[in-house]
């Protein structure tokens, strides 16, 4: 399971991308109810895996690196 979802985002980011998708998916119960809301659903996921697709695909991290010899 770590090689197809290996850890690329860093605490702080996983925490922005749960509250920014919790945020965009409550427009689809309070607010203008538009279905575009359940987009929502992508950064809320991906903030509490911790893992990002496109991230892995680019090959990018900001995850700390940690060093053990």
């Amino acid at each position: 399971m770590a090689r197809l979802f290996p850890r690329n985002e860093h605490k702080v980011e996983r925490a922005l991308r749960v509250v920014l998708g919790l945020a965009i998916l409550s427009l689809f119960f309070v607010g203008p109810r538009s279905p575009w809301a359940l987009l929502g659903i992508v950064p809320l996921a991906t903030g509490l895996l911790g893992s990002c697709p496109l991230y892995t695909v680019l090959g990018l991290s900001t995850c700390p690196v940690n060093e053990r010899s």
